[in-house]
C-alpha cells in the first residue's frame, strides 16, 4: 500500500486536473470542507457526487462498558458522522 496523499500533494493534483494555480485549488478544497462542515454540523446530508454522502445521525443515550475497569457507565446521546461511500467509487476500486 503506498503512503496516504497529503493536502499539499492533493492541492497539486486538483491544480494540475482544473488546469489552474495551487492558489486557486487550495482555495476551491478548503471552500467544500467549509461548505460540507456547515452542512453536517446544522444536521443536513451532502452528496460529493463520485464520491459519496457525508450525513450527520444522533446516537441515543447508551451503556457502554470501560475496558480498563469493566465498569458499565451511562454514555450520553451526542452525533456522529458517517460517510458512506458511492456505488460508482466501489465499483472503480473493485475492478
Amino acid at each position: 500500500m503506498s503512503k496516504p496523499m497529503t493536502k499539499t500533494q492533493l492541492v497539486a493534483a486538483l491544480a494540475d486536473a482544473m488546469g489552474s494555480d495551487k492558489k486557486t485549488a487550495s482555495a476551491a478544497l478548503d471552500a467544500i470542507a467549509s461548505v460540507v462542515t456547515r452542512e453536517v454540523a446544522a444536521g443536513g446530508t451532502v452528496t460529493l457526487p463520485g464520491l459519496g454522502k457525508v450525513a450527520c445521525r444522533a446516537r441515543p443515550e447508551r451503556m457502554v462498558r470501560n475496558p480498563a475497569t469493566g465498569e458499565t457507565v451511562s454514555k450520553a446521546a451526542d452525533k456522529q458522522v458517517k460517510f458512506a461511500i458511492a456505488k460508482s467509487l466501489k465499483d472503480s476500486v473493485n475492478a
